[in-house]
């Protein structure tokens, strides 16, 4: 059974989850276009495909439960929280493809360029980017913020950055330190759920140094995250020990920060005891 799994996770998460998550549904729906009469290359097909088929959503999630806990409304939150999940979908179509992770099935299905061709996937990639973006000019609060962020966060020096060094160690082997292998998660990982919870904080129109600590927050639960998943998959193995007490102690940094909203914050607390398996 994997780590990080929803069925297992405490009973404040799973109610979110099962509360927000159909909300997220609902505006990922809204937002990607099903009409197949005008559809070039199954670009829109493409796209609803990418986005649709599955997943935890614990980063939208956690855009949502961000907001709350700054003070916000989650509804005023969902467009970030579809700004993330596109762009997180995007991630997926493109690293699936041939020349990156070169993988043939996600989520039980055929990733997308199986599906729909290599050139369609990287179009389809290309779409959801823009969207992802388009999403977050419908904030009230934070919009120019929002786009900073995430362009922060998605671009050279964080999320592409942890792509590029996963790539330059698959050309050239070499044997990482537990710091060097945190740099990456930071990056493939953590970006995102470091984006997800300071884009939450945004929409609630709060402080920008309090934004930024929500920030902090998500970094250091999604390098906690991406440590359950190696584990998960058995990778980096020679590392599993210490990587193990890093997840816990990269999940507790979030939670003492949580702890520090009140009662605010106890939906955030327990999300990080659990991607850092401490309530398991």
């Amino acid at each position: 059974m994997p780590a990080i799994d929803p069925k297992r996770a405490p009973r404040i998460v799973a109610d979110w989850l099962d509360r927000t998550r159909p909300m997220i549904e609902d505006d990922l729906g809204r937002r990607l276009p099903a009409d197949k009469d005008d559809d070039p290359g199954r670009l829109r097909e493409a796209m609803r495909y990418a986005t649709l088929g599955g997943g935890k959503r614990l980063r939208p999630c956690l855009v949502l439960a961000a907001c709350e806990a700054a003070g916000g409304s989650a509804r005023a939150a969902l467009p970030a929280a579809a700004a993330i999940e596109l762009l997180h979908a995007y991630t997926l179509v493109h690293d699936d493809l041939p020349a990156l992770d070169n993988d043939d099935e996600r989520r039980g299905r055929p990733t997308v360029h199986k599906a729909f061709g290599e050139d369609m996937a990287i179009l389809t990639g290309d779409a959801l980017l823009t969207a992802a973006f388009a999403a977050l000019a419908e904030l009230d609060n934070g919009a120019a913020a929002a786009v900073r962020v995430l362009g922060k966060r998605a671009g050279t020096f964080e999320l592409l950055a942890g792509q590029a060094r996963d790539l330059e160690l698959a050309k050239q082997p070499r044997a990482l330190t537990i710091a060097e292998l945190e740099v990456i998660h930071a990056g493939k990982t953590g970006a995102l759920f470091a984006a997800s919870a300071e884009l939450g904080a945004i929409a609630a129109a709060i402080d920008s140094s309090l934004c930024q600590r929500f920030g902090d927050y998500g970094l250091a639960l999604g390098i906690a995250f991406q440590h359950a998943d190696d584990a998960d998959d058995a990778e980096h193995t020679d590392m599993a020990r210490e990587a193990a007490a890093r997840r816990s102690r990269r999940s507790e940094r979030a939670a003492s920060f949580a702890a520090e909203l009140g009662g605010a914050g106890d939906l955030l607390l327990a999300f990080a005891r659990w991607i850092g398996g401490i309530d398991a």
